[in-house]
């Protein structure tokens, strides 16, 4: 059976929630559920400690340059190193359409991760000096156990996009 309620067609089972009689609450208790939800809200907002984060190292080959980073756990390593002005392209603005943030991983950490996607296989496939343990920046997650590691930069890239395009961040 199907009733109408304004311009939309409904069916019985989806109109049961709109039939239902409704509860009211006087105006104190209405007031106190409201200031104690907005009480708990702005505590969760300012009690926010900084995100966890982990010390990496990014080895560029090129130059054989390191620098130390202070990595925020659940950031993806191209963003990362993007936001420490370290030299890893990343082209696509990791939308997986291109292999400019290859990195090369140790092993223990390369072995601990999730499997590539196929997306992922494909475009490494096309990438300059790929490894065993080569990846996507764009694809790899900080977690606390890679806490210390060194994740090398190789030479070169292949670059489809523009030659030595590097997106800047928004």
């Amino acid at each position: 059976m199907l009733n109408l309620f304004g311009r939309r067609l409904c069916s019985k089972a989806a109109a049961v929630p709109l039939l239902m009689p409704r509860f009211r609450m006087n105006n104190m208790t209405l007031y106190r559920h409201n200031f104690m939800l907005n009480n708990l809200a702005m505590r969760s907002m300012c009690s926010k400690a900084d995100p966890e984060t982990v010390k990496i190292t990014f080895l560029n080959l090129r130059d054989n340059s390191e620098k130390v980073v202070d990595a925020k756990i659940g950031e993806h390593l191209l963003e990362i190193a993007h936001s420490n002005e370290i030299d890893l392209e990343g082209a696509c603005e990791a939308s997986l359409a291109c292999s400019t943030c290859h990195i090369i991983l140790p092993d223990e950490i390369y072995d601990d991760l999730e499997y590539p996607c196929d997306e992922e296989d494909d475009l490494l496939d096309l990438a300059y000096g790929l490894t065993l343990t080569s990846r996507l920046g764009c694809q790899v997650f900080v977690t606390k156990d890679m806490d210390g590691m060194t994740v090398k930069i190789p030479e070169a890239s292949r670059n489809f996009y523009v030659d030595g395009h590097v997106p800047k961040p928004h």
